[in-house]
């Protein structure tokens, strides 16, 4: 009898979802910091005030220093998406699960869309409101019916 095992390098789907949540609490911590500090000063904070398995700081690295990267081009996407929305009235969660799965969907090739909008999906239902669902989900599926992916 084999016993598959999940690699261990953080390829495997599971460690990037609890990557994306890890990130949104970087990109949580960077909002409530100010202006004072990038994403990646926040980043390097949790690591070292948390407990990371670090499987998961490879794709946490890379995804958030795409969203630092592309951040203007990020909100930009999110701006033009969501009609009768502004950015800075949002939740910092909703924002922030917003601004994650967009770096995904435009800037992260080896990631489809779909699987981008339901991670997002899943951190809404998880960490925010009741309606933050709802509101993600049709936020991303306009950013995806208004661009042209890549499936």
């Amino acid at each position: 009898m084999t016993v598959k095992t999940q690699p261990r390098d953080g390829t495997h789907p599971r460690d990037r979802s609890r990557a994306r949540a890890w990130a949104l609490q970087v990109l949580s911590l960077w909002e409530s910091s100010g202006e004072g500090e990038t994403i990646g000063q926040s980043f390097s904070r949790i690591l070292q005030s948390r407990r990371v398995a670090a499987r998961r700081v490879a794709y946490m690295e890379l995804l958030l220093g795409t969203l630092q990267d592309h951040l203007p081009d990020v909100d930009r996407a999110l701006k033009s998406a969501l009609d009768n929305w502004r950015l800075d009235r949002l939740s910092v969660m909703d924002r922030s699960i917003l601004r994650l799965a967009t770096t995904e969907m435009l800037f992260l090739d080896e990631i489809p869309p779909k699987v981008s909008i339901q991670e997002g999906i899943h951190l809404a239902e998880a960490y925010g409101g009741k309606d933050s669902p709802r509101f993600v989900t049709g936020g991303l599926d306009a950013l995806f019916k208004g661009t042209d992916f890549r499936e």
